[in-house]
């Protein structure tokens, strides 16, 4: 880590995690290794009992073994725009924690000001429900559903095929270090699956499947979306195009009249 950051492993956390993803690219690695037996097996149980008993479980001693480390995938820090009670411009739908645009966040996502997050926007999206229940109009009554068009796919396996791929080349292309080449490769993929799901969504049975890929399309396609607009890297939001920060940088918002 002292190559890439004189704070060592203590630097934050977009830094170590591109440290560890430029390592195992180069030497073609499954993973690094964290390795805290120099400490005292005393103060590794006291100050890590939680993850000192877990590891025990794999047959990984903390206080004499290297631990087997990969990145994570890195969270999106901010996305739907709220007001102080988590209230979005959708009257009637909050949104709360990682989701949600509250400015507790920065370009890292940081541990305590997820629960932070999670408490306090919590508390007043409750109590904004709880203010407001008397006023929020019944909704209109939905048309029954008709599925009579439509039949049983003996393909199902193909919606488990699809939400692999997404997976793997989201992880790929927008994962911990992007590209412009990368983005653009993966919304041309999204778009081809966005294509697949459309067909199969109207000529066979909608599954529960089925509708969790049609909304994680569309939540990658957003997010692509927003990374494509960024020309700087802050935080995790890295590109090897854009790999300054700029002095002065506003967030990067999708607007409505925009592809999406």
């Amino acid at each position: 880590m002292q190559d890439f950051d004189p704070r060592g492993e203590l630097a934050p956390r977009d830094v170590v995690a591109r440290a560890i993803d430029y390592e195992m690219k180069r030497l073609g690695a499954d993973c690094m290794y964290l390795d805290i037996s120099h400490k005292d097996p005393k103060f590794i149980t006291k100050h890590f009992p939680t993850i000192y008993e877990k590891l025990k479980e794999y047959g990984i001693d903390l206080t004499q073994d290297a631990i087997p480390i990969v990145p994570a995938a890195h969270y999106t820090c901010g996305g739907v725009m709220v007001d102080k009670n988590g209230t979005t411009d959708l009257p009637g739908l909050y949104a709360i924690g990682e989701v949600s645009y509250t400015g507790l966040h920065g370009a890292n996502r940081m541990a305590s000001n997820s629960l932070l997050e999670c408490v306090v926007y919590a508390w007043s999206a409750a109590e904004h429900i709880k203010a407001h229940s008397d006023h929020i109009e019944p909704h209109t009554a939905l048309p029954a559903w008709d599925e009579s068009q439509v039949i049983c796919s003996d393909e199902e396996v193909v919606i488990q095929h699809n939400w692999h791929e997404l997976r793997l080349f989201m992880w790929d292309y927008m994962g911990i270090v992007r590209s412009t080449k990368r983005l653009e490769r993966a919304l041309r993929r999204i778009e081809l699956l966005k294509q697949e799901t459309h067909e199969y969504y109207a000529n066979f049975r909608v599954s529960n499947n089925l509708l969790e890929l049609r909304n994680l399309l569309q939540v990658a396609e957003l997010m692509v979306r927003c990374a494509m607009q960024r020309k700087e890297s802050r935080g995790l939001h890295y590109t090897i195009d854009y790999p300054d920060t700029h002095a002065q940088s506003g967030p990067t918002i999708l607007v409505p009249d925009q592809p999406c």
